[in-house]
This record gives C-alpha cells, sequence and structure tokens, in this order.
C-alpha cells in the first residue's frame, strides 16, 4: 500500500509517518523552500530528506491575506499547481491521501478526487483552517484534534482523534530533565520558520535574559538575516553570557521536543503544534500571536492555553524589552503556580495509532 502524506503541519506528519507499517510505502508532497520569494531551504524538506522519504515540491499559489509584491505571480501558480498535482498522483499512484491542512494540499486533494483516491484531512487547529473547510468536501473522513472544530465539519464524516504527537515527544515527557539543571533555562522560537519580531525582541532584551539560559531558534530568512545578526551580537558579548546563549536556525522536530521538555519556559508564537506540545508537557510559557493570522486563530490558541492555566499573553502591539523581562521574571519565580487546571478532553498519545487506522479502512474501501 502507497499513501501520500502533504505538508502543512510537520510535527504531525512526522508522528504520522512513524508509526506506519513498514510493508507501507510513503511519498511527502510539501514545500522545498520557506516562503515565496525566499530561497531559504525549509525544514520540512530538510527532515523528510533526512528520514529517507521520498519528496516531491508542489510549486503553487495561494490567495494571501496581505497585498504583496508575490502576491500576483502566488494566484498565477494556481492553475499549475493542479496539473503538478495531477502529475505527482500519476507518477507515484498513492492508494490513500493524508493532508495536514495549509494550501499545498488543496491542489492534490480536489487532483485525488478526479482521480478518485480517498482522501483523509487532520485538522490540527481549535477550529478550523480554509483549506481543511474546502477540502472537507472530498474527503472520506475528517480527524479533528478538539471538540471545538467539530461544529465546521459534517458529522458522518468527523472522528475526534487528537493530536498526534511523536513517540520520542512521549518518552521525553516521562524523565523531566528540567529538574537536573541548576541555571534556569528559557527556550525561545518563532515557529519552524522563526519570527523576526521576536528575534527582535530578544535583541533588545538580550544583556538582561542571559541572566538564565536561553536557547534560541531564529529561523533563516534571507529578507531579515536575524541569526547573522544575532550570532554576531552573541561573539561580543562577555565570555559568562556568551556561553548562557544558543542560537540555532532551524531545530529539528525530535530536538525541538527535547527542548520544550526540558526547558522551564518557553517564549512562542502561537501555533497549534507548538501550543500542543506546551500542553503535553504542561510547561510554562508566554506566547505572542502573530496579530495578522487568518481568523485570529494564533490568539485564540493563546487564550485557550491560559485559560487552561500554562499561559501569559503579551501582544505584539504591546511588546517591549521591559514588560517581557517583567514577565520572565515573574514566571520563573512562580511557575509552580502554572499548572493544567482541567486536563479533560485533551488527547495525545493515541492520535497517530487512530489515524493510522482510518487510513488503512478508507483505502481498503477504495
Amino acid at each position: 500500500m502507497k499513501i501520500a502524506i502533504i505538508g502543512g503541519h510537520l510535527s504531525p506528519a512526522l508522528s504520522i509517518i512513524e508509526k506506519i507499517p513498514e510493508e507501507w510505502d510513503v511519498v511527502f508532497i510539501g514545500r522545498k523552500y520557506i516562503f515565496e520569494g525566499d530561497k531559504a531551504i525549509s525544514l520540512e524538506y530538510k527532515t523528510i530528506k533526512e528520514l529517507g522519504v521520498e519528496f516531491e515540491n508542489l510549486n503553487t499559489g495561494r490567495f494571501q491575506r496581505k497585498f504583496t509584491r508575490s502576491t500576483i505571480p502566488s494566484l498565477l501558480k494556481l492553475p499549475k499547481g493542479f496539473y503538478s498535482a495531477i502529475r505527482i498522483l500519476n507518477k507515484h499512484k498513492p492508494d490513500v491521501i493524508l493532508g495536514f491542512g495549509g494550501y499545498i494540499q488543496l491542489p492534490v486533494i480536489v487532483a485525488a478526487f478526479f482521480k478518485k483516491i480517498p482522501v483523509v484531512i487532520h485538522e490540527q487547529t481549535l477550529e478550523a483552517g480554509i483549506s481543511n473547510q474546502i477540502c472537507a468536501k472530498f474527503a472520506k473522513k475528517i480527524c479533528i484534534s478538539w471538540e471545538s472544530s467539530a461544529r465546521f465539519f459534517p458529522k458522518e464524516k468527523t472522528v475526534i482523534t487528537g493530536i498526534p504527537l511523536r513517540k520520542d515527544t512521549v518518552k521525553i515527557n516521562k524523565t523531566k530533565p528540567s529538574e537536573l539543571r541548576r541555571i534556569q533555562q528559557i527556550f525561545i522560537t518563532g515557529g519552524s520558520s522563526g519570527s523576526h519580531f521576536i528575534n527582535e525582541a530578544v535583541e533588545k532584551s538580550i544583556l538582561e535574559i542571559l541572566y538564565y539560559k536561553i536557547i534560541h531558534q531564529t529561523g533563516d530568512s534571507r529578507k531579515f538575516n536575524d541569526f547573522e545578526r544575532l550570532s554576531e551580537i552573541k561573539e561580543n558579548l562577555p565570555e559568562k553570557l556568551r556561553k548562557n546563549y544558543i542560537i540555532k536556525k532551524f531545530i529539528n522536530p525530535s530536538e525541538f521536543s527535547d527542548l520544550i521538555g526540558e526547558s522551564d519556559l518557553i517564549i512562542s508564537r502561537a501555533g497549534i503544534n507548538t501550543i500542543s506540545e506546551i500542553i503535553f508537557f504542561k510547561k510554562p510559557c508566554i506566547l505572542i500571536p502573530i496579530p495578522f493570522a487568518q481568523k485570529n486563530e494564533q490568539f485564540k490558541n493563546s487564550l485557550f492555553l491560559k485559560n487552561l492555566g500554562l499561559a501569559e499573553i503579551i501582544e505584539q502591539k504591546n511588546t517591549t524589552s521591559n514588560l517581557l523581562i517583567q514577565k520572565i521574571q515573574i514566571m520563573l519565580k512562580n511557575k509552580d503556580k502554572y499548572e493544567i487546571k482541567n486536563q479533560s478532553n485533551l488527547r495525545f498519545e493515541s492520535a497517530a495509532d487512530t489515524i493510522i487506522k482510518i487510513l488503512k479502512k478508507c483505502a481498503e474501501k477504495k
């Protein structure tokens, strides 16, 4: 049997790949580059190639929320994306397709419908992305992570599976390595692509926050060159502070879980996969949601985590170096107060196995 997995959200896709039976063949359809107009190689591409899984780059367009110089060229790529999807499906002939949301999956799933290939989609967010709402019309089954997103999909197709986490993530949670360190550790991340805004906030606060050990993932946008600039700043720090600052462009998914599991505090955007791992590890966090996210999704994710008892929120428009430093100090002094208040309906460990069973049933009914 052959499965095509469409990227979009990498972490849950990887958790499925590691659970797939050995006799199944896998092809991964995704983005080779991080952004349109930016030739930095994506973490998705690097990670999938390292696993030895065949990767098909799909160059397609999308409807952008903001008009940029890439908007018109992006729209012109939509027909090309559909024909590229047809070519990929003709080449690999998958028995079933699994999509994880995002604009990449739309042409593939529409093409799969015409070729009568069964489709399963997975929704990670608390509500529903536009792509998944469209693709739900073509899907045999819709797997959702949270009960709150059920209202967006047909009841007869929808299954609450939870959000799949990797085996390494589950294993890390049982070791609690942060208890073995003397100096408190903060993990700062803007997601797999990094966040220029968060990188600048760290830069303005760098001397004050290096009282703690800082692991900082910057991304690799060629537009801002944050990694290069912050690396130069690091080299000019006093030796004692320099040792406390570890800076990385990318962090592979297994190491990402390590860092969340072993850190005392997380500072992050509020993408659903990062949120899910923070919940799983029960870690206090400072969230700076992207203000222009679709349907204010990241702010809603932040409120969800705050209501669970783990998060403090700083809106981007209100973020200053003084406020960030103040929040860090207060939270680390009082981190025992940040505990999950309601653990019902939080499903993680069985999600990947459930999704695999659904994929197998859909393929058998083809």
